[in-house]
């Protein structure tokens, strides 16, 4: 890899290297030789969580365990370090075998995820915790920590559970209406209905689970959407 892409990376990450083969590890794929970047991913991912666990603890103060959790998955979720990782034009940096390139593993949001991951545990190795930490809140320094996000951190079911809750009505009702898909790679199809308005709606997903969480976000919608 040229030198000046690495070096460019260093500036947006403001934060250079002492070791930047660490860096280059880091943004190596699998497919592209042995010195990939997994070990590196394994140990950015909790430094990731415990640095994200210590900007919740300072900024939202009044939030209990149970919401500070549900806010830091959100924030540390796949979606969240693919956005981060494209804002850091990862993409241009990574290292991929020629197969996973041309299958558009560039901008695959998995690969460049990871690879967020990989550099913050880089960056622990060659400076230690209070060097990444301090990476860390500055790549989430653009989030707004504020009740919208403690909202958003809600699962589909729960919060569909609450605004029912909240108008003295029974709880939803799920059932699988189906499944399609071979043994180890299955869909699940679930309904979700909501007896006392009438309602029902749909979600598949790859787990039961997933297809009700599916199944309760379409629900919400079509209540919102009938707020007034």
């Amino acid at each position: 890899m040229p030198s000046d892409s690495l070096s460019a990376l260093q500036q947006r990450l403001q934060y250079r290297f002492s070791d930047p083969s660490l860096l280059a590890r880091a943004v190596t794929h699998r497919s592209y030789c042995a010195e990939h970047n997994e070990r590196l991913e394994f140990l950015g991912d909790s430094v990731l969580n415990l640095s994200v666990s210590s900007l919740l603890f300072k900024r939202m103060r009044d939030l209990p365990e149970g919401e500070l959790s549900r806010v830091r998955a959100l924030l540390v979720k796949q979606d969240s370090l693919h956005g981060i990782a494209m804002r850091l034009e990862l993409p241009e940096v990574l290292r991929l075998g020629e197969g996973e390139t041309k299958s558009g593993g560039k901008q695959r949001p998995s690969i460049l995820a990871d690879a967020l991951e990989a550099i913050i545990g880089a960056v622990y190795l060659d400076a230690g915790y209070e060097v990444a930490q301090a990476l860390v809140h500055r790549l989430f320094e653009g989030v707004e920590l504020s009740p919208r996000l403690q909202e958003a951190a809600k699962d589909a079911k729960t919060a569909l559970q609450e605004w029912l809750q909240g108008r003295k009505m029974s709880l939803p009702q799920y059932r699988v209406e189906g499944t399609t898909g071979v043994a180890h790679r299955q869909q699940f199809h679930v309904v979700c209905e909501v007896p006392a308005l009438r309602l029902v709606a749909r979600g598949s997903g790859a787990s039961r689970r997933a297809a009700e969480q599916a199944a309760a976000a379409a629900m919400l919608t079509q209540l919102k959407a009938k707020q007034p």
